[in-house]
């Protein structure tokens, strides 16, 4: 079974936006926050359900907090695609197959 905690947090739009902002670069809060009008306590309720996903990883320097991307994360989604990568091929070949004989 799938670990829907990674679809579950990349479903929200705005966690989506500052998920693709840290694969740029490492961004602290109050960085993250200068790009969305949206307050520092919901991005950072944001980065707290990315990093329950284990889409982001948290480095503390001080009293600052700075995320980034974990693509390890993204594994679990990864395997989920990959099952169905191998799923549709071969069906959709035989359908191929079977509007060809429909069309004699």
């Amino acid at each position: 079974m799938v670990e829907t905690s990674v679809f579950r947090a990349l479903a929200d739009p705005t966690r989506r936006a500052i998920f693709e902002r840290l694969t740029e670069r490492e961004m602290s809060v109050g960085q993250l926050k200068a790009g969305f009008d949206v307050t520092q306590p919901a991005i950072s309720q944001h980065l707290a359900a990315l990093k329950d996903a284990h889409l982001v990883k948290e480095r503390r320097a001080g009293r600052f907090a700075y995320y980034r991307v974990d693509p390890q994360g993204l594994a679990p989604m990864l395997a989920w695609l990959e099952r169905y990568r191998a799923f549709w091929p071969p069906r959709i070949d035989r359908l191929k197959d079977v509007l060809r004989e429909m069309d004699r």
